[in-house]
C-alpha cells in the first residue's frame, strides 16, 4: 500500500472513532470535546489537498512506506 491509502485510512478511522466518542447519542459517548479532533482531521484532510503536504505522510514515510503511484487511474 502506498502513503496516500494509508493517510485515508487512518483519516477515515480517526474520524469514526471520535465521533463514536464525541456524539451525545453514541454508547459509546465520553465527550463532545472528541468532535473537535474530527474537525482536526477534516482540516488537515482540506490543506492536504490544496497544498499536498501531511505531516502523516511524513510519519509514514520515516516507518518505510513507499509513496507508489498515484492511485488516480
Amino acid at each position: 500500500m502506498t502513503t496516500e491509502r494509508y493517510i485515508r485510512i487512518l483519516a477515515g478511522c480517526f474520524i469514526l472513532i471520535s465521533l463514536a466518542l464525541g456524539a451525545p447519542a453514541s454508547p459509546l459517548y465520553v465527550s463532545s470535546w472528541f468532535l473537535w479532533f474530527t474537525a482536526f482531521v477534516g482540516a488537515n484532510l482540506l490543506q492536504f489537498g490544496f497544498t499536498n503536504f501531511c505531516p502523516m505522510a511524513l510519519i509514514l514515510r520515516r516507518l518505510g512506506v513507499s509513496d507508489g503511484a498515484p492511485c488516480a487511474r
